[in-house]
């Protein structure tokens, strides 16, 4: 029973980075992992088991890379964590919105300019640039200058 519990566990798992991740501007891959179905023949790497990064549609391997000995897929626990944005982050959103609304999109594209300098967010700061826009603000956004 257990097993199944682990898949649906990975599954879940794979879900919520697939989700954020191309929130997030990521391109997520699954880690597999692998070990020898004979692990008294096999290398210290495919004994023990080893991780492996590759495509949901791609083949799972058969040999180990490092010995040659097959090797099975193992199911596993995840090692993802699931963050969750900070109070400071919600209510940066959150007063962008308010901003947005009313209308100041001068405010708000301001607000959201300094959060995502801060931050490093590049959602933010599109949507900061958008703000900017609306505001009435003309710059060439090709050229990399920013407001």
């Amino acid at each position: 029973m257990k097993p199944v519990v682990k898949a649906s566990r990975l599954s879940c798992y794979f879900v919520i980075i697939l989700y954020y991740g191309s929130k997030w501007g990521m391109n997520p891959m699954p880690i597999y992992e692998y070990q020898a179905e004979i692990p008294e023949k096999a290398c210290k790497v495919c004994r023990k088991g080893f991780e492996h990064i590759q495509g949901v549609d791609e083949k799972p391997l058969s040999y180990c890379p490092g010995c040659g000995k097959r090797v099975k897929k193992i199911i596993s626990w995840c090692h993802a964590a699931v963050i969750d944005p900070s109070t400071e982050h919600i209510g940066t959103e959150r007063k962008i919105t308010e901003y947005e609304k009313a209308g100041l999109y001068s405010h708000a594209a301001e607000l959201a300019d300094k959060y995502s300098d801060k931050t490093k967010d590049k959602l933010i700061k599109e949507r900061a640039l958008e703000n900017y826009k609306k505001a009435g603000y003309d710059f060439d956004s090709s050229s990399g200058n920013d407001i």
